[in-house]
């Protein structure tokens, strides 16, 4: 799916995943009995994904049906210098919105699936993640609607569902109150929000720390213990303005839901 050169190749590699997302879904509507259920679109930093290895590239390209040089190639062209940064969380799916479609397909199939065959009530909660602009969050969230209201009318059934983001940059925490006109729930990703408030890397940081907690610089590990002074702070403002603008929006926003070790609802 990653190094397609074209729309119909990358179709035809989400086409394979799709039965394997339905699969997954349906199992975990069943294990929660309808009880609620939000699911996160992909967010791959897609250098964890592919072939490195010279042995890894020729095997790939073979199943491709392409030369090695060709796929060393694309290979090449997808690398980032800074990949946690890079193509991952929302920006997927605005450069490849097939990947979206395919997800919501198996999202929404699932959960009619599900209805059907043990009557549960499920209202499917879509994250999508990484958002820092409230056009990133209406361009997905199209798609996403397309798709499922599509689905659902086929289906017969009167089958609510919920769009939502998860809050992981600081300009997101800033401007929660323009998201909160398109988003009906919130999480807050503190893992990227901590690096991002921080400017520590999370994969390298811990040479840092160790030195930081001799010298007395810190106390504590913030990506184990969530920082109330800076990243706490950007959570408040996100929350409070939000749920003002969320009020006063044709946007009805369900609930805001910082998930920290465990997700809390707040009314």
């Amino acid at each position: 799916m990653i190094v397609s050169e074209t729309v119909e190749q990358r179709k035809a590699a989400l086409a394979k995943i799709l039965p394997m997302q339905r699969g997954d879904f349906e199992a975990i509507y069943r294990a929660m009995g309808g009880l609620p259920v939000t699911i996160r679109l992909l967010d791959p930093p897609l250098h964890e994904f592919l072939p490195q290895e010279e042995a890894d590239i020729r095997e790939l390209a073979g199943e491709m049906g392409i030369s090695f040089d060709k796929l060393a190639g694309i290979v090449e062209s997808l690398h980032e210098f800074n990949p946690m940064l890079g193509t991952r969380g929302c920006r997927l799916d605005v450069l490849y919105p097939e990947i979206a479609e395919m997800q919501t397909e198996a999202i929404i199939s699932a959960a009619i699936n599900v209805t059907k065959a043990d009557r549960l009530n499920i209202t499917p909660e879509i994250m999508v993640p990484l958002v820092s602009e409230i056009n990133e969050l209406r361009f997905v969230k199209a798609v996403i609607k397309e798709t499922a209201d599509r689905l659902i009318a086929e289906s017969g059934l009167d089958m609510k569902y919920m769009v939502g983001t998860m809050i992981e940059t600081p300009r997101a925490a800033v401007t929660a109150d323009e998201i909160a006109q398109e988003a009906e729930f919130f999480s807050f990703g503190t893992n990227d929000l901590t690096q991002m408030t921080y400017g520590f890397s999370r994969d390298d940081v811990g040479r840092t720390l160790d030195t930081y907690f001799d010298k007395k610089i810190l106390e504590s590990d913030p990506f184990a213990r969530l920082d109330q002074n800076g990243v706490g702070k950007l959570v408040k403002m996100a929350v409070e303005p939000a749920r003002i603008s969320s009020l006063a929006s044709a946007a009805n926003m369900a609930a805001i839901c910082p998930r920290f070790s465990s997700a809390i609802r707040l009314a």
